[in-house]
């Protein structure tokens, strides 16, 4: 019986984990524990702690650890109080492996208590660039701890290969977040205006923005631009979810808060949609506007265009449905207005997703599954060959 563990710490990275989640919970040579934290104990952001639990999983475990205050002084110290509560889960659980995903810094602080716990580290979508944020050291420093890696390109496979990481340990597996898209049974139209009490008609925007951590422009103004560049489009509904809790991004919530409050018949604020809402609004609305990962990995899935403001992303591979502006309320502005029309919608419904593979989900679980514990509890620098 392998023992495993799956850290979470938001609404996102468990909307990507929960079908491996479940589809290692389903196998009787394997026994799953939830490790929740950060996000996911907070009212602020809807205690989604509460949706793992719904999704089915049946060991969940709560590592509490402070709100981060909203500066990078109160990050680092609830990155200190989850690092102590991981280690003491994961000495608990005694998992023979972790699955960790991402870049966040709540899973930083999870696998450096791995790593000194000896437990090996599966790291879900290493090899990925974000330069706007802190994020993008975090994931490289994420992918030295690890002792497998689930990519979601070759590009990126080849990327952790190149920074010393064994070949046959790297494995392209697309993105889980695709393959959740297209095989999940998502809501109606209906459906999800009935749950979010909110209609979402033809050229409504889905937005999300978080708080870019290595730009050193203001996030307030650049808030401000995003939603000055929203008034100019009327008779679009806009549905905001909340960003991440980074540094700063308590001022986006308020200022997204107010915005729908000033805008209550064409603007609703939802803090965490859950993934089949999430998902689902993807197939409802017109256009996807921010400047999360998602609407560069998942959204040109679903054939509608993404509006990729300023920095957080740059680096990432896109699909050319991927439209990316500057931050100034007149570029955000004229990257919607291209989004929405006619030649915005021909080329998002037919730019391939380089993130799409049919078997990701079977390819995922495997590799957790079945990789022999022997070869995982120790590794080695590889040295890429290198050109001439």
């Amino acid at each position: 019986m392998r023992k495993i563990a799956i850290a979470t710490g938001t609404r996102a990275d468990w909307g990507l984990l929960s079908g491996i989640a479940k589809a290692l919970q389903a196998r009787e040579d394997c026994q799953v524990t939830v490790l929740a934290t950060n996000m996911h104990l907070q009212e602020r952001y809807g205690m989604t702690v509460n949706e793992i639990k719904v999704d089915g999983m049946t060991d969940v475990r709560c590592v509490p650890m402070p709100e981060t205050g909203d500066t990078p002084v109160g990050t680092v110290d609830a990155m200190a109080a989850c690092m102590s509560g991981m280690a003491h889960a994961l000495d608990e659980v005694k998992p023979d492996v972790a699955v960790i995903l991402g870049d966040r810094f709540e899973m930083l602080a999870t696998a450096s208590a791995a790593l000194m716990l000896k437990v090996p580290i599966v790291h879900i979508a290493g090899g990925e660039i974000s330069e706007g944020a802190i994020d993008d050291s975090i994931r490289h420093a994420i992918t030295k701890m690890s002792a497998l890696h689930l990519t979601s390109t070759e590009v990126y496979r080849r990327r952790v290969i190149a920074m010393g990481e064994e070949p046959d340990r790297v494995i392209n597996t697309g993105s889980i977040g695709v393959y959740n898209l297209m095989n999940e049974r998502l809501m109606s139209r209906d459906e999800l205006e009935e749950s979010i009490g909110f209609a979402l008609p033809a050229g409504s925007l889905l937005v999300t923005y978080h708080p870019a951590t290595l730009d050193t422009a203001d996030t307030a103004e650049n808030c401000r631009n995003l939603l000055d560049a929203l008034d100019r489009f009327p008779e679009s509904h806009v549905l905001i979810t909340y960003p991440n809790n980074d540094a700063q991004g308590r001022v986006i919530i308020d200022a997204i808060e107010g915005y729908a409050r000033r805008n209550p018949d064409r603007v609703k604020v939802i803090p965490s949609l859950g993934k089949i809402r999430y998902l689902s609004a993807l197939r409802c609305v017109g256009a996807v506007v921010g400047n999360s990962s998602s609407g560069i990995i998942e959204v040109p899935s679903t054939g509608i265009p993404t509006v990729n403001i300023g920095i957080r992303q740059k680096g990432r591979l896109c699909s050319e449905s991927v439209i990316h502006c500057g931050d100034s309320a007149d570029d955000i502005a004229r990257a919607i207005s291209f989004a929405l029309s006619d030649e915005g919608k021909k080329l998002a419904e037919s730019s391939p997703n380089p993130y799409a593979r049919p078997d990701t989900l079977r390819l995922s679980v495997e590799a957790i599954a079945e990789t022999p514990l022997e070869r995982l509890r120790r590794k080695r620098f590889y040295d890429a060959p290198m050109s001439e």
